[in-house]
């Protein structure tokens, strides 16, 4: 089984860009600090940018910025801007309708797993990325944070 870093790198390159002071920041700069690949942050960029999350000034100095407060983009928000709504997959071939278990499980699993996706989009929604970049301040220190992006 698969599992995605959407989630994880796009959340740091929305932190990254709520703790650059306003200055736009590249895609070059924001992969060297998640250690990723450019063309990966691009893309993310892209998504980040349909959503109106972020938007791109072109140009000497140019790069990403928020396009809104940090405060007013939650976790949920970048989870639904990068990653597949479907978190959890059912049989893709279906179970066997013959069988008293494969005739039955689609619905109890389907319940079960709204269920368990409300909860993550419940929790996702309490977070903003104003809250992560206050994280990583205190962890970090302000200083530390600078030198990364040259503030």
């Amino acid at each position: 089984m698969s599992t995605s870093t959407r989630l994880a790198v796009a959340t740091h390159v929305l932190a990254a860009l709520a703790l650059g002071r306003g200055t736009a920041i590249t895609s070059d700069a924001i992969a060297r600090s998640a250690n990723t690949n450019p063309a990966f942050v691009r893309r993310l960029l892209s998504s980040l940018a349909k959503a109106k999350l972020t938007t791109g000034q072109l140009g000497q100095g140019g790069g990403a910025l928020l396009a809104r407060p940090p405060e007013n983009i939650t976790l949920l928000d970048v989870y639904r801007a990068v990653d597949d709504p479907m978190v959890f997959a059912l049989h893709h071939g279906g179970p066997s309708p013959r069988c008293p278990i494969g005739s039955n499980i689609t619905p109890i699993l389907e319940q079960e797993l709204a269920e368990a996706t409300k909860a993550l989009e419940r929790s996702l929604s309490r977070t903003t990325i104003a809250d992560v970049a206050r994280r990583i301040t205190a962890r970090a220190g302000r200083a530390a944070i600078d030198r990364v992006f040259g503030l």
